[in-house]
């Protein structure tokens, strides 16, 4: 007996043991703020101020901040431990944050980036990858990874993000969220850790659009003006080919978004590639120093090389005493970027300036003041945790060959969410030129109900069409069935068959011609006549269908009908000599 108890409190512990060490994994997995929160912080906002003035723009939202934005009296950690170890304290609050508080905002923290800001997958070594809401089994993509994941997981209404060359645009894509990357400059970049200052900007992230719109207001100080429509969306037919996102559902999605809201003759189709080449010459120039004029590259393949070029090389000139002096400790992928990139020449970063300000000049000329470039946000759904195709040049190159168009040129560009594809968010993205953030915000604003209102009819027709395609392929297995029954002269067997095959897809003439040959060798006349009769009404070309009526008809006694349908199938196939004989003798007999 006391045996027996002891076993049970072993038993007990253990199984309490159990649920201790899965309840620690499954914190360790998703921790309550999904690993998104560096520090915790709040910057509270002003008293509302007396009527009959106007509340503050952004009272009662919340918002977060990367990691690259100085607080007051807090450490800016720029996404690695020395970094933040060998700097002081910011003295003041950058003013871009500042502005927010000031608007009515309430700030309530610091969220992860990636090491030193210049990855874009989201996961960093020292402070884990935040989880992403949307497939949490997925990276969240960076850099500003933790200020997308703390919106798409409703910790805060809206944050900021750092994008060069994605870090805002990437994130929201892959969070199912929306992002805004404004015209280049447009956003004071004063009290932010520099990574590229010629393409660096301060993005932000929302769920809702219009507190997209309104954070955007306050940001850009966008003055009262009457929104304009676009005249032209062009849809960069191109960039849709790039990689593994469903295209022709996104494409579908804007378009009947666009004819609902705009009308169809605002649409216009671009090759973007093509125009690029023609209106950026200095790309030639770039291409021919780097590959001495070998190889065939794309243009947006040249320009993604270009903004990689200026990522690396400015990069370098603003950290690289401190780079050198922790090297030992930072993420050997970016080490061997940094470190084995040679020394450029001051010609190399004029011909890049060069490309920045024709590739401004060549969207401004394509777009105008009312015009949107459509492209995919990026190529890929988000890769696996922990995987190594976000490393890939392939992925890299068509993801940066995307990516480059708006960080080079400086335009303002949107991320749109539009539902999700096989099980992971799907984007959309919108261009305005440099300079016109408050009509591509308008824009977005005008269009942003239709475009889920039609991802959500996309998603649903793609559910229907897949029932379809499998109630059709259950239908074909029954018939094939039903044709090896028949084969073994098991006709009542290949008769229930065909039925099942109709039953589940009752508009095929091959399944009702197949039951009548069956229903001919039992003897079931009627039967066989009415099955040949539906699938003649399905196939008016089905000539098995006119030669077993005509049989139907001979044996039921309607000599001049069957005459008639063996004469049809002779008139189908003019060679066929069952019918040749079938109708010459009943002719001589009947007629």
């Amino acid at each position: 007996m006391a045996s027996q108890s002891a076993n049970l409190w072993v038993l007990l512990g253990l199984g309490l043991a159990g649920i201790l060490f899965m309840t620690k994994k499954l914190k360790k997995a998703i921790r309550e703020d999904f690993g998104a929160f560096i520090e915790k912080l709040q910057l509270l906002p002003p008293p509302q101020p007396a009527p009959p003035k106007a509340p503050h723009p952004l009272t009662g939202l919340t918002f977060a901040v990367s990691d690259v934005f100085e607080i007051d009296g807090h450490v800016t950690g720029f996404g690695h431990p020395d970094w933040a170890r060998t700097h002081e304290a910011a003295s003041s609050t950058c003013p871009v944050v500042s502005t927010l508080v000031e608007g009515g905002a309430t700030c309530i923290g610091k969220t992860v980036v990636d090491e030193l800001a210049y990855g874009i997958s989201g996961e960093n070594k020292h402070y884990g990858a935040p989880t992403n809401p949307a497939v949490p089994e997925r990276i969240p993509g960076g850099s500003s990874s933790g200020a997308s994941v703390a919106v798409a997981a409703k910790l805060v209404d809206f944050s900021l993000g750092i994008d060069t060359v994605g870090g805002v645009r990437i994130p929201a894509g892959f969070c199912g969220v929306l992002g805004f990357r404004p015209s280049h400059g447009a956003v004071s970049p004063i009290g932010i850790t520099p990574i590229s200052p010629s393409l660096d900007t301060v993005g932000w992230f929302a769920k809702d659009h219009t507190i997209l719109r309104r954070v955007g207001h306050v940001l850009l100080q966008l003055p009262y003006a009457v929104q304009r429509n676009p005249r032209q969306i062009f849809i960069a037919d191109d960039c849709f080919q790039l990689g593994k996102i469903p295209a022709e559902r996104i494409v579908q999605v804007v378009t009947k978004s666009t004819e609902k809201i705009f009308g169809r003759q605002v649409l216009k189709h671009e090759n973007l590639g093509d125009y690029i080449s023609s209106k950026v010459p200095s790309l030639k120039v770039f291409h021919s120093k780097k590959t001495n004029g070998q190889l065939k590259i794309s243009s947006l393949g040249l320009l993604a090389s270009v903004m990689q070029f200026l990522q690396r090389h400015e990069f370098r000139n603003n950290h690289e005493e401190w780079i050198n002096l922790v090297k030992p400790v930072l993420d050997p992928a970016i080490s061997s970027v940094l470190h084995e990139t040679p020394d450029t020449t001051g010609t190399e970063v004029e011909n890049c300036k060069a490309i920045r300000n024709e590739m401004r000049l060549a969207l401004n000329s394509l777009l105008k003041d009312e015009g949107i470039l459509v492209i995919p946000t990026i190529a890929d759904p988000p890769p696996k945790v922990g995987g190594k195709e976000i490393l890939s040049e392939q992925f890299q190159n068509r993801a940066f060959s995307l990516l480059s168009i708006a960080s080079i040129s400086g335009c303002c560009q949107v991320t749109v969410p539009l539902g999700f594809h096989e099980k992971c968010p799907v984007s959309v993205s919108f261009i305005a030129r440099h300079g016109g953030d408050r009509f591509l915000l308008d824009t977005l604003h005008s269009l942003y109900a239709t475009l889920q209102e039609q991802a959500d009819v996309a998603t649903k027709s793609k559910v229907s069409r897949n029932v379809v395609v499998s109630r059709e392929q259950s239908a074909d297995m029954a018939k094939e069935k039903g044709n090896q029954a028949y084969k073994e002269k098991q006709f009542h067997k290949a008769i229930s068959f065909y039925t099942e095959a109709i039953k589940l897809s009752g508009d095929n003439a091959t399944y009702y011609s197949n039951r009548a040959a069956a229903y001919l060798e039992v003897g079931s006349f009627i039967q066989a006549e009415a099955d040949c009769t539906k699938a003649i009404n399905l196939d008016k070309k089905n000539i098995k269908s006119y030669l077993r009526r005509g049989t139907a008809r001979e044996m039921l006694g309607y000599y001049k009908e069957a005459i008639e349908d063996f004469r049809y199938a002779l008139v189908l196939e003019p060679t066929n000599k069952r019918a040749a004989l079938s109708a010459e003798r009943l002719s001589k007999v009947f007629q």
